[in-house]
């Protein structure tokens, strides 16, 4: 697996089209879909995040339990770590959340890109 990280609309999708060859028919958004391994690529794991919290699940835990269905594919989720912690219980345990999945999957990860204006960075 190798995820992709980076904030709102620096061109991390771009990135993985132009790194992997995928088109937009490839990834799976899971912010409108949810997670679809069907597909190469997945898109928005951040709401995948949300999601399980709205639904009382541990998303690191899910994705532990379901391993085999994405070692094989592309992770993009958008980075929601920066700036002002939100005055919302439920937004900083979003993005405790998403900050904890994000640590786990990295972990995982054979590769780990950081995209910042369409440049994507070698983390790992």
């Amino acid at each position: 697996m190798d995820l992709i990280i980076g904030g709102a609309y620096m061109g991390k999708r771009t990135f993985a089209m132009g790194r992997y060859g995928f088109s937009e028919e490839d990834i799976g958004d899971a912010a409108v879909d949810g997670l679809d391994f069907q597909k190469p690529c997945n898109t928005h794991l951040e709401a995948f995040v949300s999601s399980c919290i709205w639904h009382k699940m541990d998303a690191v835990v899910w994705f532990q339990t379901h391993r085999e269905w994405w070692t094989d594919t592309v992770l993009i989720c958008r980075d929601i770590s920066g700036g002002i912690v939100p005055l919302q219980a439920e937004d900083r345990r979003w993005r405790e959340e998403t900050g904890r999945l994000l640590q786990y999957l990295a972990g995982e990860a054979e590769h780990v890109y950081r995209v910042f204006c369409g440049l994507g960075v070698a983390l790992k």
